[in-house]
């Protein structure tokens, strides 16, 4: 991925991220530079390896259209569950959020509001649900240029 400062991007399981610069330092007597990004949501900096963009799976902020198949997947309910201990369903939401993919955060949110209608969430899972509406959030108001206030506004009516 060719970056530049001023890109906008997303970091798996942080959030969007601007890329604010490439700095050189030197580890172990080598030069190497990083791509200096900083989150949006935590003001937390992160150094990206130049050579290593590809390898930790940041990608772009999504598009127009992929914003349309996000709420696609959240307006979705014909699903079924895994009926198994919530233990084995956080492990899978938990890789679900590390992939760093939109539509995979979508449907742990859409999968865990719809849960919450029937039962009671663990800790963990309420855990999730939280992270995963703050990823879908600040990638959407991103993507369509709105503000968060709105794209949670838009979320909840999609589930009250």
């Amino acid at each position: 991925m060719d970056l530049k400062v001023g890109d906008m991007v997303v970091y798996p399981a942080q959030g969007v991220a601007r890329v604010e610069g490439l700095e050189q330092k030197v580890i172990m007597d080598s030069p190497m530079r990083f791509f200096v990004l900083r989150v949006l949501d935590s003001d937390k900096r992160i150094m990206v390896p130049e050579n290593k963009v590809d390898a930790v799976d940041i990608r772009r902020v999504i598009s127009e259209d992929e914003v349309d198949e996000v709420f696609d997947i959240l307006r979705e309910r014909n699903i079924s569950f895994d009926h198994g201990t919530w233990n084995k369903r956080y492990r899978a939401y938990v890789e679900k959020i590390k992939t760093g993919s939109i539509f995979e955060i979508a449907e742990v949110l859409r999968d865990l509001n719809l849960l919450k209608a029937d039962k009671t969430l663990s800790f963990g899972e309420r855990k999730m649900l939280d992270t995963a509406r703050r990823l879908l959030i600040q990638e959407l108001s991103v993507a369509m240029n709105a503000t968060e206030d709105d794209v949670e506004r838009e979320l909840e009516s999609l589930f009250s």
